[in-house]
């Protein structure tokens, strides 16, 4: 609707063209148009100059609806060096912003928190919730991790739908996602109170694994009419990506990749990455591929080890959907897993759908997007780190050449 109306300020003669060419493709090529509503209360700044889905970078700033009440604490488990930034963070929350608190009921009943009788009044008033039996997403106003890159990928796992803006504090190993120093963690959490942080939507997959009903016919797959799939499918939304792999097989792993219906290729090797810009980083970049800022609206398709010297990791527009079937020649079935979790079987006839999700990871920012990615890539990757060549001394001169 964006673009029609865009192109109808300028000639009307295009209306009926895009219009047929949209009513036959049900998505668009740069991917869905995000969400820009994250959690009850917060949603990005609204920027009226903006032309269809692609915004300017420096306009992603996020704004409160009303003020945020409810915050999830997740915090990385089984290390005790986060014990105390931990505390403290809570009793700061609940003490001093007056806030409702959110914590893992497994985090809570942890044996050093417990025996914590300093902490005992403030650990009574947080709220518990168990993953997969509690649904808090409808809220969550604002979610602050504690540790690595881990620790915000598995706080997006825990929101099928809209997620909450996630503030990341590097406490972990890595910290790629993770931009804010907690020594500063007050300052900047009143920063994000405020309203108006940088902030940096990063795209999921939405994935769908069908169990048992793909035909391989001809090389054009037809999917469902309706845009639903059938009761025995799982669907979930993967941040960073989507690895299929031979397990435990010594065969080569051996699927079809398919591009909107359409076989592309076989995939002959140790397996298949399907990645989100965010992954890019990730496993993928350990497999060769490039690495994508994460406001770059894309989907990445990188093989693992592929028994091809052509076989190049490939870049395709995020409004595609991706099917991986077993190729009906394969000598052993597959595994997949998703951001690392949720690993399963994937038989013949079974099919993996993975599209870009409407419904991004809004992570806020400690400077501004650009900044923090190569601040990342420099810190955390050493990205293009070198001895720097030396000048040359007055009088010589590059080319001359030794006799």
């Amino acid at each position: 609707v964006c673009v029609c109306v865009f192109l109808l300020s300028i000639n009307k003669d295009l209306i009926s063209v895009q219009y047929l060419y949209y009513s036959r493709r049900a998505h668009f090529l740069h991917g869905p148009y995000p969400t820009t509503h994250f959690g009850p209360k917060a949603c990005v700044l609204p920027n009226p100059t903006s032309v269809m889905h692609i915004q300017d970078p420096a306009s992603q700033r996020l704004t409160w609806s009303k003020p945020p009440l409810n915050v999830l604490v997740i915090r990385k488990v089984r290390d005790e060096g986060l014990l105390e930034p931990f505390k403290e963070l809570c009793r700061f929350l609940v003490e001093e912003k007056r806030l409702m608190v959110f914590v893992e009921k497994k985090v809570v009943d942890d044996v050093a928190l417990t025996a914590d009788e300093t902490f005992s009044s403030i650990r009574k008033q947080l709220c518990t919730f168990r993953e997969g039996f509690d649904d808090i997403s409808d809220c969550i106003d604002l979610i602050i991790c504690l540790g690595g890159d881990g620790t915000l990928l598995y706080a997006s796992s825990l929101f099928q739908g809209s997620v909450p803006p996630v503030m990341a504090f590097h406490l972990g190993s890595l910290g790629f996602l993770t931009p804010f120093k907690f020594e500063s963690y007050k300052t900047e959490v009143d920063k994000v109170f405020e309203g108006n942080a940088a902030i940096v939507l990063r795209s999921r997959l939405k994935v769908k694994v069908v169990k048992g009903l793909f035909q391989r016919s001809e090389q054009l797959f037809k999917p469902e009419e309706n845009g639903t799939g059938p009761p025995n499918h799982i669907g979930t939304e993967v941040l960073n990506e989507v690895v299929v792999d031979r397990g435990p097989s010594s065969y080569l792993s051996n699927v079809d990749l398919y591009l909107d219906g359409r076989l592309i290729t076989s995939v002959q090797g140790d397996g298949v990455i399907v990645s989100t810009p965010t992954g890019s980083t990730a496993y993928a970049a350990a497999a060769g591929a490039s690495m994508i800022h994460p406001n770059v609206p894309a989907i990445m398709v990188t093989p693992i080890c592929p028994h091809s010297l052509s076989f190049r990791p490939i870049v395709v527009p995020a409004g595609v959907e991706l099917m991986i079937t077993l190729s009906p020649d394969a000598r052993n079935t597959a595994w997949v897993s998703f951001d690392g979790r949720k690993r399963q079987e994937i038989q013949h006839g079974d099919s993996i759908k993975i599209t870009t999700s409407c419904y991004p990871v809004p992570s806020l920012c400690c400077h501004d997007l650009v900044y923090d990615w190569f601040d990342s890539l420099a810190q955390c990757l050493h990205w293009n780190v070198r001895k720097k060549q030396t000048r040359l001394t007055d009088g010589s001169d590059s080319s001359d050449t030794e006799n």
